[in-house]
């Protein structure tokens, strides 16, 4: 029989081949290297191809579908559970893709194309950089305080932190060698940030969907360009929760016998996405009190019955639920239910 659907477990210079026909028999079980690939999928007929999803499998997604063949990505997370018990490898791995790909439940990931892949590696990049951004400042605010020389938690802070050590004439040489030495590192990994972050927003300003996300209050360019780079197919959701559930910003259920239990949030899905919403949620928190509109009333409410923190996230979930609303309709935000017209009105 002909060969339907082949499921292909990726790796840099390895990838394992498990083809099946309509019944599911196994056709074609092989470990190919990485200049083996493409010939042999040039040889196929065209079919099904799954692989995980990954960073590499939307390039290999690209090109196989230049071949003629149907590409599609899985989650990893639903192909786990297919994987024999004891026997993890990457004949076994191979194996559960194809069979997860073949349950009528399974949702695909949609290939990224080589421009969404570009803005997602500024993206990368600049997370990367904050992140030894804050790693130097602390090394220099550590050395700082061996020496007697303290400054507020920032880096806003780091001008004040350097005009200390200059100002210290005691402080030993060698010290003052390694600072001046982290310093400039610090300063040039800020040059990269701010290098990445300019084009970062220049893309925000050019793309419709990224222009249209920073409608919403909480989300500025950089959380508006992210999305707009990562999600290529809103429709892959089928509502707001769904999207919000992806983001891992719905609680954890734990639920039996009927009983419902909810506990914190998944932490599901893409992770950057999800702290730049809490961080968009947490900046907009303090104009809650000065806000008229339907949503201001609701963080209100909410915070009379929940801490802070819990209310931070529940907004960055409704943040969340209002850019699948604006994506999937083509629209722009506009704040509705203003209270303090209707107050008036009221008098």
């Amino acid at each position: 029989m002909s060969i339907t659907m082949i499921g292909m477990d990726t790796a840099k210079s390895v990838f394992q081949i498990h083809a099946v026909d309509t019944a599911g028999t196994v056709q074609i079980r092989r470990r190919l290297q990485r200049r083996e690939l493409i010939p042999f999928f040039e040889q196929q007929q065209r079919c099904t191809v799954v692989m995980e999803a990954c960073g590499a499998s939307h390039h290999w997604g690209r090109v196989l579908t230049g071949l003629g063949h149907d590409v599609k990505l899985i989650a990893p997370e639903a192909v786990k559970p297919f994987v024999k018990k004891g026997k993890k490898n990457d004949a076994a791995d191979a194996a559960a893709v194809c069979i997860a790909a073949s349950r009528p439940e399974v949702k695909f990931v949609p290939i990224k194309s080589e421009a969404q892949q570009g803005f997602l590696a500024l993206h990368s990049a600049r997370s990367l950089l904050i992140k030894q951004q804050t790693m130097l400042v602390n090394a220099m605010r550590g050395l700082a305080a061996e020496f007697g020389l303290t400054v507020p938690k920032g880096v806003s802070h780091l001008k004040e932190l350097t005009a200390l050590v200059d100002a210290n004439k005691a402080l030993p040489k060698t010290a003052r060698q390694v600072f001046t030495a982290l310093l400039d590192q610090c300063q040039g990994v800020i040059e990269s940030i701010e290098t990445f972050e300019a084009e970062i927003i220049a893309h925000a300003r050019r793309d419709d969907t990224a222009r249209r996300l920073t409608t919403i209050p909480g989300i500025g360019p950089i959380t508006a360009s992210l999305i707009a780079a990562t999600v290529s197919d809103i429709g892959v959701f089928k509502s707001a929760r769904h999207f919000a559930a992806w983001l891992g910003l719905v609680p954890r259920q734990h639920s039996t016998g009927g009983k419902t239990r909810l506990g914190r949030i998944t932490k599901s899905g893409n992770r950057e996405i999800r702290k730049l919403l809490v961080l968009g949620a947490t900046s907009i928190f303090h104009r809650a009190p000065k806000w008229t509109n339907a949503v201001g009333s609701w963080t209100r409410g909410l915070l009379e019955r929940r801490p802070v923190r819990l209310v931070t996230v529940a907004l960055a979930n409704k943040i969340a639920r209002i850019a699948w609303a604006l994506m999937t309709r083509n629209e722009v935000y506009h704040a509705k239910g203003r209270a303090g017209a209707t107050a008036k009105a009221a008098v």
